[in-house]
This record gives structure tokens, C-alpha cells and sequence, in this order.
């Protein structure tokens, strides 16, 4: 049998590949960037080829060397789930969930969702992480995470995905505008610029458009927030009005404020909330329990 690359090696390729740099690297794999230099140099002579080029200043991947670290992604990906899974001995609900959310969800359901787990199945244990959709998906494709919850929709492409309830979107503006507004609401009527919200690489963005069939650009204000309680105060001090999902206002993101809370045009307007995993996984039975735990968050009220 032909000499097999190490595992180590190849996670030593992976995390200079990920950091750009050998010092970063090796602190994340931790050992000295001798330690690591020498186990990629060792992954090159037993593949017989040349994964890196170097001088003495920079150095860069060739294109074997691509195909190498994207293959050993998949590889390191799947080693980690086959160890998953004679850790918990293929029982549901046990070990540990690293569990990636998107902040337009993660404030108002991760913390229910946390004490329900614990209760109904302490030995299971979520990690969570919090960014933006493109991000996570990125981290789920190298083993980083085991589990999303989105907003769909979105681009799971070579993902799993189970559909776990909806999130109707509200229309909330200052009660002394309200007046200046009539049900059901025309965007027609609503001055130029008058509508705020998030950055676009919040997935929100688009889903409210979409949903609430906001159409005319000229609407939107050009200013973007960074999150949904920054454009809560930004209609609370009187400059136009925005999109909600009903987890966040049932979560009591108007509390203390002087918002009131409208339907906005379109038919009962709304985003899918969803989870997403990998196809390789070994935990599809502990992913779907935990998507019945979410369903049954969505349905109650806060």
C-alpha cells in the first residue's frame, strides 16, 4: 500500500491556505511555522508535486496545490463527521452543535432556542456563531460548522435544507405619522427616500423587497443600517418607516419606542426561515429533531 498524506498535513495546508500566512497558520494549528512549513514540505514529496511556490519574502499556491486544498476540505470535512459519529454512537440529540445563524434571526430565537435544548436534551450542546448569510455558507463548506439557520430563500446549492415555519414581515413607522398613512399602504404616496433598510449583504434586504413588492427605488433612503434596532431608531425619531419580521417584534423590538406597526402592501408578506447542512453529514436525524424544536419556537407567541 502507497504512503498516505497525514491528516495533520493536510490540516496544515488548509489553514495556510484560509490565513494567507504562515505565522496565523501555525498559531491556529498550534505549532511552531517550523512545525508547519516542514509538514507541508512533507505533504509535497509524498504527492509529488509542488502544492506551494515560495522565496524568501512571499509565496503562493500553485494550481495543483489548489485542487489539493480543496479536496482536503472535503476530506478533513468528513473525517470530522465520521468521528461525530462514533462519539455519539449514532444516538440524535447528544454531542455538540456548532450552529451558525444570521443576525436578523439570531437575537430573537437563539436564546429560546438555547433553553429549550437544555432542557428537553442537555446532553446536546450548541455553539453559536453569528454572521451573514454568504459568510456562513462559507464556513459550512469547510467543516467549520455543522448547521445554518437562514432565511430562504437562498442559495443552499449542494446543501440539505429543511423548512422550518415563516416570519411575516410588518411595516413600522412613528404613531405620529401613522395618520399620513392609509391601509392598505401605496408606496406611491410615501415621499421619496422615506424607506429605510439594512446593508445589502443582509439577506433582509432583499427578502422585504421582494416580499412587500417594493419596487420603486426611489423610496428607498440611500443611508443603510447595520442592524434592525438601529433602523428602529431610526423611525422612532421621525425619518420614514421600514420593514420587521414578526420574530423581532414579538421579541419586544418596539418596546419603549413610539412605533406602530402596519401591513404592508403584497399578500401577507413574509420570509421562510430554514436550516441547512451538509449532504456528507452523519447527523441528519439530530438536525432534523432540532428543526421540529425551531418549528415549534415559530409557532408560539413570545
Amino acid at each position: 500500500m502507497k504512503p498516505l498524506p497525514s491528516l495533520k498535513n493536510l490540516y496544515y495546508l488548509v489553514n495556510l491556505h484560509q490565513e494567507q500566512n504562515f505565522n496565523r497558520a501555525a498559531g491556529i494549528c498550534h505549532v511552531s511555522q517550523s512545525t508547519l512549513s516542514s509538514g507541508i514540505q512533507n505533504l509535497e514529496e509524498q504527492l509529488g508535486y509542488q502544492l506551494i511556490e515560495r522565496d524568501h519574502k512571499s509565496f503562493m499556491f500553485t494550481a495543483i496545490g489548489e485542487e489539493v486544498v480543496q479536496r482536503a476540505l472535503k476530506i478533513l470535512t468528513d473525517v470530522d463527521d465520521l468521528v461525530e459519529l462514533v462519539k455519539n454512537q449514532g444516538e440524535p440529540m447528544t454531542g455538540e452543535i456548532r450552529l451558525g445563524c444570521i443576525p436578523t434571526i439570531a437575537p430573537f430565537l437563539l436564546s429560546r432556542l438555547l433553553k429549550q435544548c437544555h432542557e428537553n436534551y442537555p446532553q446536546l450542546s450548541l455553539l453559536l456563531k453569528e454572521d451573514t448569510t454568504e459568510r456562513l455558507l462559507a464556513s459550512l463548506g469547510k467543516g467549520e460548522l455543522d448547521l445554518l439557520l437562514l432565511a430562504l430563500p437562498a442559495d443552499v446549492t449542494g446543501y440539505h435544507s429543511m423548512k422550518v415555519g415563516i416570519d411575516p414581515f410588518k411595516m413600522v413607522i412613528h404613531k405620529d405619522l401613522a395618520n399620513t398613512v392609509h391601509e392598505p399602504v401605496d408606496y406611491q404616496t410615501l415621499p421619496d427616500e422615506s424607506i429605510f433598510l439594512l446593508q445589502t449583504e443582509h439577506c433582509i434586504t432583499g427578502h422585504a423587497i421582494s416580499a412587500c413588492q417594493l419596487g420603486d427605488s426611489r423610496k428607498v433612503n440611500p443611508f443603510a443600517a447595520t442592524s434592525l434596532h438601529t433602523l428602529v431608531q431610526m423611525v422612532n425619531s421621525k425619518l420614514g418607516t421600514t420593514f420587521l419580521p414578526q420574530m423581532a417584534i414579538d421579541a419586544g423590538i418596539l418596546n419603549d419606542t413610539d412605533l406602530t406597526v402596519l401591513a404592508p402592501p403584497g399578500d401577507s408578506p413574509f420570509r421562510e426561515i430554514g436550516l441547512v447542512w451538509r449532504q456528507t453529514t452523519s447527523r441528519i436525524r439530530t438536525f432534523r429533531t432540532l428543526g421540529l424544536e425551531v418549528q415549534k419556537l415559530l409557532q408560539q407567541k413570545m
